[in-house]
């Protein structure tokens, strides 16, 4: 069966890759039909399904799936005035599900992503994919040429040093897309027909100090290591902005990677995007975005987070100061912003006990883990 795991010299599939240990979020103001075509992979896994807009109105799931569904007025009875902290009208609103989780690791999708192809014509599993990307170490310190030298058939190359060689904890996993690509308004409108079919057979290490534009549809992370900081931001419905909401977590997330020794990693696995949001429409969400993240991206690339900050909830709270004193000049907004980046850890550490926490400093001074997962292989090593 698809997405489980079978040992060597039997034809018995054992149980899937960390069938206890995910949860599924997704976002949603529609019936998830689009389940069918995952249910191969995703059945055995338990699903968390934010329901955006309107609370009232019924969403269908198909049959056969473990799931709970929120929706608006839960987040509402569930976090009281902190709720004010979760976008309304925007995606945004998936990461009310990292909070509620209690599981060690999240994979979360769009409900307009479909399983894609290999260039073999073999359905592509999306969620194993991630795993083994989140099972294997990182390279955030030096650049392996080979990309990930964790993955069978690859080693790392001559000149790499030795002692870097075990790697750090990977804590997200960054997946990619083909069909319709990730594109801004502008770019949208410049290239309407454009669709992406390069299939690129490579997971590599985004390189520490580096920023990237995180995307949210395809996305992966060790919730334990790095959950507190995945908050996706104030966008949506009484905000001047939108669409920036995986973005600004990305940002943020990159930075206390880097601080606290941990790796992300981008590109395998792809999966099918299958519609195109229209692009006038993101063009009035993203306008002001577009001006302002020239500020944004300097602020990360400089924002330089203290030694004693050995926590991602410390290391989150200082980035909050840090916007509210620096962003806050720009726009009002990063003033709002600051204050919910607060209130989203308050109300992450009331639903979430901070034994989690208190372990990452310890994790961190532990010996660095071995090779772990092969990312070629379907069993641990």
């Amino acid at each position: 069966m698809a997405g489980t795991v079978t040992v060597p010299g039997s034809s018995v599939p054992s149980t899937p890759l960390l069938k206890d240990e995910l949860d599924i979020v997704i976002p949603t103001i529609r019936n998830l039909d689009f389940l069918e075509m995952w249910r191969p992979f995703f059945q055995p896994y338990h699903l968390i399904i934010v329901q955006d807009g309107d609370p009232t109105k019924t969403i269908k799931v198909p049959e056969g799936f473990d799931y709970e569904l929120y929706n608006r007025n839960d987040i509402n009875r569930i976090l009281g005035p902190k709720a004010s902290c979760i976008s309304f009208k925007d995606s945004a609103c998936r990461c009310f599900g990292y909070m509620v989780s209690k599981k060690k690791y999240i994979f979360t999708i769009d409900d307009d992503c479909f399983v894609a192809k290999d260039p073999t014509g073999k359905d592509i599993n999306a969620l194993e994919q991630h795993i083994k990307n989140l099972l294997s170490p990182s390279t955030p310190f030096f650049f392996n040429t080979l990309y990930d030298p964790y993955r069978e058939g690859a080693d790392f190359v001559r000149g790499y040093p030795f002692s870097l060689r075990e790697g750090a904890h990977t804590a997200v996993s960054h997946g990619l897309w083909l069909n319709i690509p990730d594109y801004d308004a502008p770019t949208q409108m410049v290239k309407p027909r454009e669709r992406n079919s390069r299939y690129v057979d490579a997971v590599l290490t985004i390189p520490k100090g580096t920023l990237f534009p995180m995307c949210g549809m395809n996305l992966a992370f060790d919730r334990e290591l790095i959950g507190a900081a995945m908050y996706f931001g104030l966008m949506g419905d009484g905000q001047p902005i939108g669409r920036y909401d995986d973005m600004w977590a990305g940002w943020c997330v990159k930075v206390i990677c880097d601080h606290l020794s941990l790796g992300v990693k981008t590109g395998l696995p792809y999966l099918w995007h299958s519609k195109a949001s229209n692009p006038f429409v993101n063009l009035k969400k993203e306008y002001k975005g577009i001006f302002w993240q020239e500020d944004i991206i300097p602020f990360f690339q400089n924002v330089t987070i203290p030694k004693e900050h050995d926590t991602v909830q410390k290391c989150y709270i200082y980035l909050a100061d840090q916007v509210k004193e620096k962003l806050g000049k720009i726009d009002p907004y990063f003033v709002k912003l600051a204050d919910a980046m607060v209130t989203w850890i308050e109300a992450w550490d009331e639903l979430n006990p901070s034994a989690a926490a208190a372990l990452l400093p310890l994790l961190l001074r532990t010996a660095r883990p071995s090779r772990g997962l092969c990312q070629g292989s379907s069993v641990p090593l």
